[in-house]
């Protein structure tokens, strides 16, 4: 198996580089509306940000920065397979502006726009995201009524674009192969997910590091093999770090990624070529999951129903027959941006 990974240095409010119907699903979390560290990054996108915040007017601030984000959500509308999934990682803002302290709703905000486009939102993810406080609130500390709560979570807001489902042709190896293990099934779509890990690495970039919001690896890994299938291509037109990009070739999908600042595609260089060391590490974890699993099972006096065609062990269900892993080989460069090469394992 081959698949190949680009990233298109340029805005992704025009996704020119990519055909109508052309993606098959979009992992993706954008700049965070409110967070100060992207009120430059918006400012230049649309001068009507800085002067609402310098004008003290947060929720105009705060509805100019959606208007950037709404040009980009357009685009996915119209980049996306009809039943295609949209998988936008977001948090909410809490700030103060003008004297005033408040939380700005993001989650909301971006679930509206969608809506508007067409998109028909299905059940969203909570994910607990880890901290190093010790403080569990803020205001005015140990007496009511004016303390609040901290924000420790974020949204993985899902999005099928419009009302039917993807279909695929019958007993579609490639859909079948790309089958998740019952017992991940029933942790992966659970609405609060609060086992994942932090960031995956650090950026020894400090520049680069205080311009990056990037999401832990899980994250985009979970969501690529739960919405798509091998031969998919998965687009992330908030490229960043490359992390969605990473998590696609890891789980043998394709990818495309657009960022406006080159910085980060040079510094993806050394995430693909740690790619075939982490790619094996995720295989095996999940294998030797599931063979623990299979001996819990059995040490308590039961079996499971099915044998797997390519591995040696039992599985739960009979859709999971078919399930195979295929780990990265080993990834080139190319004029157009990687190519990975992927053995079954």
């Amino acid at each position: 198996m081959e698949t190949s990974h680009r990233v298109v240095v340029d805005d992704a409010r025009d996704l020119d580089t990519l055909a109508d119907d052309s993606v098959d699903l979009v992992v993706t979390s954008p700049p965070y509306p409110m967070i100060e560290m992207w009120d430059e990054t918006f400012g230049a996108l649309d001068p009507a940000v800085a002067d609402a915040l310098a004008a003290g007017d947060g929720q105009r601030a705060f509805e100019a920065m959606h208007g950037v984000l709404d040009e980009v959500w357009a685009e996915l509308e119209r980049v996306l397979v009809d039943g295609g999934v949209a998988c936008v990682n977001v948090g909410d803002a809490t700030r103060t502006v003008d004297g005033s302290f408040r939380v700005y709703p993001n989650h909301a905000r971006v679930l509206e726009a969608f809506q508007s486009l067409g998109f028909d939102p299905l059940p969203d993810v909570l994910w607990r995201k880890p901290t190093n406080s010790a403080a569990k609130f803020m205001g005015s500390g140990m007496v009511p009524p004016n303390a609040y709560v901290t924000l420790e979570h974020e949204y993985v807001l899902v999005f099928r674009n419009g009302g039917d489902s993807r279909s695929f042709e019958p007993g579609a190896d490639r859909r079948y192969e790309a089958a998740y293990f019952w017992e991940e099934r029933n942790r992966w779509f659970s609405d609060v997910w609060t086992d994942v890990s932090g960031e995956l690495q650090g950026l020894d970039h400090d520049d680069l590091r205080e311009r990056s919001a990037a999401f832990p690896f899980e994250i985009p890994y979970r969501l690529v093999n739960m919405y798509s299938a091998y031969g998919d291509t998965v687009l992330d037109p908030f490229w960043g770090t490359g992390t969605t990009s990473l998590a696609a070739l890891v789980a043998g999908r394709d990818s495309v990624g657009y960022e406006r600042e080159s910085a980060f595609a040079e510094v993806f260089d050394d995430a693909v070529a740690d790619a075939p060391a982490l790619s094996r590490s995720v295989v095996e974890e999940r294998l030797d999951r599931h063979r623990e699993f299979v001996a819990d099972v059995r040490a308590e006096g039961d079996e499971l129903g099915y044998d797997a065609v390519h591995y040696d062990f039992p599985v739960r269900t009979k859709q999971e027959r078919e399930i195979r892993f295929y780990e990265v080989d080993a990834v080139e460069s190319t004029d157009e941006g990687y190519r990975a090469h992927h053995k079954p394992v």
